[in-house]
């Protein structure tokens, strides 16, 4: 794949989480009541399940930092910016492994969905929320997906690379 093909596909998949990401947020905040659990899978009398709620988190991942007075917004807000301008210019060095291309691709929508958000709500819109029994994951979106699914991708890459060096290496 050419330089340009590289870069227009894998950007664009970023692109695309980043729309789909800000488009089911808007969903979310338009339909749902803020802290109301709307069910909408629940198995084995609510042992567990899956519900949209709508909440907003002014913390990272689990809330992280989100009781703070309100600095964390800014520190957060850097830290995306500076992750998702490394990410780019590392995608753009990615064209002979499409495996880490597509995680960064991912790691690089989410964070550009999320820092949206946060710079111009104050906050990150979740709706995702899963629950087992009394325990309650926190809820999460699709920009949170994206990165998760990314950054599993790099870990696994980092297992396969090591098969792929013992296989070469034998």
């Amino acid at each position: 794949m050419s330089q340009k093909k590289h870069l227009l596909c894998y950007f664009s998949l970023s692109l695309l989480i980043v729309v789909f990401d800000l488009w089911t947020k808007n969903l979310a905040t338009t339909h749902l009541e803020y802290a109301v659990p709307v069910p909408v899978y629940s198995l084995f009398d609510a042992l567990t399940g899956f519900n949209l709620t709508l909440l907003h988190n002014t913390g990272a991942a689990f809330s992280f930092l989100a009781t703070e007075s309100g600095w964390q917004r800014w520190f957060f807000i850097s830290l995306a910016v500076g992750v998702s301008i490394g990410l780019s210019a590392w995608l753009t060095r990615l064209k002979d492994d499409p495996w880490v291309a597509l995680s960064v691709s991912l790691i690089l929508g989410g964070a550009i969905g999320n820092l949206y958000d946060r710079a111009t709500l104050g906050y990150v819109v979740d709706f995702l929320h899963f629950y087992w029994g009394n325990y309650h994951f926190p809820a999460f979106n699709i920009a949170d997906t994206a990165i998760s699914i990314g950054a599993a991708l790099m870990v696994i890459d980092i297992f396969r690379s090591k098969d792929d060096k013992a296989s070469h290496a034998s």
